[in-house]
């Protein structure tokens, strides 16, 4: 692979972070997945060490560095450790940014100092059993009164839906003449009329709590309005540039270890009196793979130096979301096929590697809608050919 561009900070915090799952998540892993939620001791943990939320300001206890590299260390890193489904990136780059970027002074002071020290866990609620990708099908409603929004509604699928203490919540706000008009709520634990479901089942992250949650009439006070009111659809696709880069470095980072797992089994697995490798079409499978990861990877490093410039567009952050996402189901579905049998041990790691990949292809927008937004952008009339010919 060609060579990747890490600061020395940010190498010397991927040891770092390293030692922390090694000693802190590693451990009580199998004790949470077959719980179905990360015990919160874990945040406060990550936090205290100040692992759990890198790029809020000093002030609110952050290092104050926005580079996204610092998130990419810690998703590759859990990857290696096999701890993704601690998806401790949902809480601190995926939510915790909308606080800085869409709230006001008042809450960013009340909120992030707790989201930092891993004591207020955060989750951000828009699925709905209507409303996946397509926002406009949203039911969940809320309506003004004199100091406060009553919202009304359910969603489904939520990530930490359990664990959360602070939740983002898109809900209409005008849906008799605006289907695009939302608004994004700050909806507290213990707020009356907030309640959980059940924790949901899952094929694979089985540590990740995933839950509904139902709002009755909640009474939420107009200083809990994230922004202005009527513009969270608008707030929402802002945000999912950044998302889907979150997503792309995630799943990537998961193929990377699922090729290196099956490349140390073929190398060890005996067939016919030979190694397993020593076999062309093992060769063939692994070179092929191999190559697509290296490209995948180059191209994702240079959407977070995008990122980090403000150059990122959401076409090219669904593309590495699309091309990520497939990859990773890929190289695990490869893997388990060149393990054989073992593969669907579930005492082989790549076996969680395979059920865990699924949902990537799925979460933050299917493929499908990732190839609509590309084809959206390549087929229209503002499309620049890559080489513009003159005869």
């Amino acid at each position: 692979m060609l060579p990747r561009d890490f600061t020395d900070e940010q190498n010397m915090f991927r040891e770092a972070y390293r030692k922390f799952l090694a000693s802190e998540i590693v451990p009580h892993m199998e004790e949470w997945r077959d719980a179905g939620i990360v015990d919160r001791e874990a945040f406060r943990k990550a936090g205290e060490q100040g692992f759990l939320m890198v790029w809020p300001d000093e002030k609110y206890g952050g290092m104050g560095d926005n580079d996204f590299r610092f998130e990419q260390v810690i998703m590759e890193e859990a990857a290696y450790a096999r701890v993704g489904d601690w998806y401790a990136t949902l809480h601190s780059r995926l939510v915790g940014p909308y606080l800085t970027r869409f709230g006001n002074d008042e809450q960013c002071q009340r909120f992030l100092p707790g989201c930092v020290s891993g004591d207020t866990i955060l989750a951000v609620a828009m699925t709905e059993p209507d409303a996946g990708s397509d926002l406009a099908g949203m039911r969940t409603a809320a309506v003004e009164k004199d100091d406060h929004w009553v919202l009304s509604g359910s969603k489904t699928y939520i990530s930490n839906g359990i664990n959360a203490d602070l939740v983002v919540v898109a809900a209409k706000t005008d849906p008799d003449n605006n289907p695009h008009a939302m608004t994004l709520f700050l909806v507290e634990r213990g707020m009356e009329g907030f309640e959980r479901g059940r924790n949901l089942e899952k094929m694979g992250l089985k540590a990740q709590d995933t839950a509904e949650l139902f709002f009755n009439d909640v009474k939420v006070p107009k200083a809990n309005v994230l922004g202005e009111p009527g513009k969270g659809f608008y707030y929402l696709m802002e945000g999912l540039a950044e998302e889907r880069l979150i997503g792309a470095a995630g799943y990537l980072a998961a193929a990377q270890l699922s090729w290196d797992l099956t490349a140390e089994f073929v190398k060890e697995r005996k067939v016919f009196g030979k190694s397993l490798a020593a076999f062309q079409n093992t060769q063939f499978k692994l070179s092929e793979l191999r190559t697509e990861l290296d490209l995948a990877q180059n191209y994702v490093d240079q959407c977070v130096a995008a990122f980090n410039a403000g150059q990122l567009t959401a076409v090219d952050a669904a593309k590495a979301k699309l091309v990520t996402s497939e990859i990773q189901v890929k190289v695990a579905d490869i893997g388990v096929q060149l393990h054989g049998g073992a593969g669907y041990m579930d005492e082989y790691p790549i076996s969680r590697q395979y059920t865990d990949a699924k949902i990537s292809t799925i979460y933050a927008g299917s493929s499908e809608v990732m190839k609509i937004i590309i084809s959206r952008d390549c087929l229209g009339e503002d499309y620049s050919p890559f080489n513009t010919r003159n005869f």
